[in-house]
């Protein structure tokens, strides 16, 4: 047995535990604030009984906030981000936020689509990151639905129109979350066009599962990702189209590592341009219909956890290396490098001028899917296979 397979099966002993309470989730709607033009943002929170809750807003269609039990049954936000629309609107940072229409990076913003070129906003030094300048992030979405029952949820939609951001055809977008008894939070994408078009949309959810603004960050967590490659980048962060091993490097978590025990390596060029980890690893080759794991993560100071499972073929995994203490978040404690991990389930950054990487092509007819699950885990036993090794 290969060791992925192994992590595959041992993933499953993990997975949700079975609910303990007879108790329906719930979702309730509230308002969080109003934009300059006068447009409430609404805010939805799901819960259920067991003491997880996730709010979810329509800017940014972002993940807020997560509570989540530790061992001690102590409740705290464990997702970075702010308690007032404000600090939303005035210091961006990708908290939580739906991100797309091409998440992660384009070379100099530009792509091709059968022979003729596309430019999209610069943003990240010479690169494109997150679909520009006005990606997804920044815009009040629609909320479509709201449901409680044994799965709470709620489902906000954009529509991008025809030459957003540089974008072709109108792309409309449905986000949504739920979270069920068994605390399984869910987020997924679903998206359409009605004209060839390029599709990459995944969420930012920055995690501290000690508790967001706790002492000490997120540097002591414990990561497995069961890839056997990665894509090492240029000094811009895009990909050389080099599908590199992980084996010998500080980017090999087929067995658990402590974050910060690698993340400062300058042994590692890949290392010193990142700041730290801000890499897609390769976890499969191309979508698939069902979920696979991508990411096992546990804090040995609370006994929170997650499994991170997804139908996407890499992860961009990132150690918060550009918290630069500019932003101050809900417990009013200032965000400071690795002071987070995020996990980002996607396709390869820059595939669309990629030889090898999976198509990000979209065409009219054709449904783009990124669905994400995180089987959140708050007892007093660590992820399977992540304690004692």
């Amino acid at each position: 047995m290969s060791k992925i397979s192994g992590l595959l099966l041992a993933a499953v002993a993990f997975g949700s535990v079975a609910a303990g309470s007879a108790e329906a989730a719930t979702a309730r709607r509230g308002t969080f604030g109003t934009l300059a033009d006068g447009r409430p943002v609404a805010s939805i929170t799901l819960s259920n009984g067991r003491g997880v809750s996730a709010t979810v807003l329509a800017y940014g269609a972002a993940l807020q906030s997560v509570i989540l039990p530790d061992r001690n049954g102590k409740k705290a936000d464990v997702a970075l981000g702010y308690d007032n629309l404000a600090d939303y609107l005035k210091t961006p940072q990708y908290f939580g936020m739906t991100v797309g229409r091409f998440a992660n990076r384009l070379a100099a913003g530009r792509f091709t689509i059968d022979g003729r070129a596309y430019q999209t906003p610069v943003n990240d030094g010479r690169n494109a990151l997150h679909g520009g300048t006005v990606g997804f992030d920044k815009v009040l979405w629609d909320v479509v639905a709201v449901k409680g029952g044994p799965q709470a949820s709620v489902t906000l939609r954009h529509v991008s129109r025809d030459g957003d951001q540089g974008y072709p055809g109108t792309m409309t977008i449905d986000a949504t979350y739920s979270l069920d008894e068994s605390n399984n939070l869910r987020i997924e994408y679903v998206a359409r066009t009605d004209r060839t078009t390029i599709a990459n949309i995944t969420n930012h959810a920055y995690w501290n599962l000690s508790g967001e603004g706790s002492a000490g960050g997120a540097m002591g967590h414990q990561v497995t990702i069961p890839a056997e490659t990665f894509l090492p980048t240029d000094d811009g962060a895009i990909p050389t189209g080099e599908f590199k091993p992980v084996a010998g490097t500080a980017f090999d978590f087929r067995q658990p590592h402590v974050v910060g025990d690698r993340v400062r390596n300058a042994g590692d060029q890949q290392i010193i341009w990142g700041r730290g980890y801000d890499h897609n690893f390769v976890v499969g080759r191309e979508v698939t219909r069902d979920e696979h794991l991508m990411a096992r993560v546990y804090d040995p100071a609370s006994g929170r956890g997650f499994e991170l499972w997804s139908n996407q073929p890499g992860v961009q995994f990132y150690s918060g290396n550009f918290l630069d203490g500019t932003s101050h978040g809900k417990s009013k404690k200032i965000y400071r490098e690795g002071d987070a991990v995020v996990f980002e389930p996607q396709i390869s950054p820059d595939s669309p001028n990629q030889k090898g990487f999976p198509s990000a092509r979209l065409e009219p007819g054709q449904t783009y899917r990124n669905v994400m699950t995180y089987r959140l885990s708050s007892g007093t036993a660590a992820p399977s296979g992540q304690q004692g090794e």
